[in-house]
């Protein structure tokens, strides 16, 4: 069975200030070609569909024609909701949808429950684990610590199940929207820690064919059958050294997996420029960047006068400006921005605590924190889900 992966569509997300509905469209019409040209058994979607729980309008109707051009293909498709999507308001009218061949998966008490597919050698069972937020689906995986690992792992263990009861040689997919341990994050994922750990181990998935992930935005492989297609389009210069593709993933009879790249089409190149505002005017080098999308980081010490409007000059699309001066390291400015570079907020929250009062905190109080963080966070993901 052929298999086509992808993922991190986030429908209605600006670049910057750059509207991408046009580059998204473009994507979709790409999907439906590959699907086409390809001889596509099976689309899969994990997760991240739109960009916000309550999408734009147009982003809402491009889901719509993407709807229905995987169906006009009589290809099926199954699609998960991801951490960025409202799993209730993607769901509306899955029962409906699925008669079309599209299959939504976004409750997470169906996770044992599979599409099953078929081919020339059996069946596939195709297991979609919408992205399970720990508070939120404790009670329904009846587990005593809400924690990415441990609800993950109760939901496998259902679909080991149902897998076990199936006739011998069915094989299996499953479709996740977690971060998995060896996963390479980017500045585009939206913060998922938990307890202050937001990987788990990929060993979670053990017993299963292939496993199609979601969230993080490049494409990674992190075992043979273990892989993130990553987000079609860029949308921060964090992934402007990434090849954004999707995975065409073809499952031998045996469950045996053959894996290509399938590039996608890309709007406008990125680049992240670096050096004082006159060299990166003067410099010669640089004139294969003039249509590129900018990030230009200036390193003058003093600001100068109008950069925007200069650097736009010699490069039009100049659409991020970061100001970051030479200065001595024992400039107090330097020193704070060094401290916090990189850190949690667990280990800020707990630096600060230490700075207060002249130690930092013991067990009790860490734990504390992390709840504190842990209810902000899933208070968020509530207000965010809720109708």
């Amino acid at each position: 069975m052929r298999i086509l992966h992808t993922s991190d569509w986030h429908l209605g997300r600006p670049f910057h200030r750059v509207n991408m509905l046009g580059a998204q469209a473009e994507f979709i019409g790409h999907l439906v070609a590959t699907v086409r040209e390809r001889a596509v058994d099976a689309v899969v979607v994990s997760g991240d569909v739109y960009d916000r729980a309550v999408p734009p309008l147009a982003a809402v109707e491009l889901f719509d024609d993407a709807l229905h051009r995987l169906a006009d293909l009589g290809v099926p498709t199954v699609m998960i909701s991801g951490n960025h999507d409202s799993a209730r308001r993607l769901g509306v009218g899955a029962r409906l949808i699925g008669r079309a061949g599209v299959h939504l998966r976004t409750d997470p008490a169906g996770c044992g429950t599979p599409v099953v597919l078929r081919d020339a050698w059996g069946e596939v069972a195709f297991y979609g684990l919408p992205y399970l937020e720990p508070a939120l689906v404790r009670d329904e995986f009846a587990v005593e610590k809400a924690g990415h690992e441990t609800v993950l792992a109760a939901a496998m263990e259902r679909v080991r199940a149902d897998l076990a009861a199936r006739a011998d040689g069915t094989r299996s997919v499953v479709l996740a929207h977690a971060f998995v341990t060896g996963g390479q994050a980017s500045d585009s994922e939206r913060d998922i820690t938990v307890g202050g750990v937001a990987a788990v181990p990929a060993g979670v998935f053990d017993g299963v064919d292939y496993v199609a992930l979601g969230h993080l935005h490049g494409s990674q492989t992190l075992t043979g059958r273990v892989r993130y297609s990553g987000s079609p389009l860029a949308y921060s210069f964090s992934e402007a050294a990434h090849r954004k593709s999707m995975w065409l993933i073809d499952l031998g009879a045996d469950g045996s997996i053959g894996a290509e790249r399938v590039d996608c089409p890309v709007p406008r190149p990125l680049a992240r420029l670096r050096g004082t505002l006159a060299d990166l005017l003067a410099d010669p080098a640089l004139d294969r960047h003039t249509d590129s999308w900018i990030e230009a980081t200036l390193t003058d010490p003093v600001r100068p006068a109008d950069p925007m409007a200069q650097l736009t000059e010699r490069f039009p699309h100049t659409i991020a400006l970061v100001f970051d001066p030479d200065r001595p390291p024992e400039d107090p400015d330097v020193s704070y921005a060094r401290r916090l570079a990189g850190r949690s907020d667990q280990e800020i929250a707990e630096d600060f605590v230490a700075h207060v009062r002249g130690s930092g905190p013991d067990a009790r109080e860490q734990a504390v924190l992390r709840d504190a963080f842990d209810t902000v966070r899933a208070d968020r993901t509530v207000r965010e889900v809720a109708p």
